[in-house]
């Protein structure tokens, strides 16, 4: 069983930065993939970053690349997601999953064992 719990969103400027914490109980933490997903309102929760238990990333395409990274510590059970140049776009809730997934770090949320609560992120123009 693994419990998250996000931190860190809030209301910041276009252009500015923001780092997300994903803080998870559970002695096994090290051997699950996490992942960060966002839903913006009305739309479909959607993927925009994983990292394996080797820390190997994926991305989203296009979206994020070159702006957001994931970065995890196993010492402190913890996944971060650090926003940098954020637009209005990337306004949504911001949610960590964890799977026991093997192979690529999966993009569906279907994926997915273990949820947060989200931490809301608001870029205004």
């Amino acid at each position: 069983q693994v419990q998250l719990v996000e931190s860190g969103g809030g209301l910041v400027q276009a252009g500015g930065s923001l780092r997300l914490s994903c803080a998870a109980s559970g002695r096994t933490f090290s051997s699950y993939y996490v992942s960060w997903f966002r839903q913006a309102q009305g739309k479909e929760r959607e993927f925009v970053a994983g990292i394996g238990w080797l820390s190997v990333a994926r991305y989203a395409a296009d979206s994020v690349k070159g702006r957001f990274t994931i970065s995890r510590d196993n010492t402190k059970s913890t996944v971060y997601l650090q926003m940098n140049s954020l637009k209005p776009e990337d306004t949504a809730v911001y949610y960590c999953a964890a799977t026991s997934d093997r192979g690529s770090v999966p993009m569906s949320p279907r994926n997915y064992d273990y949820w947060g609560q989200g931490t809301r992120v608001n870029v205004s123009s």
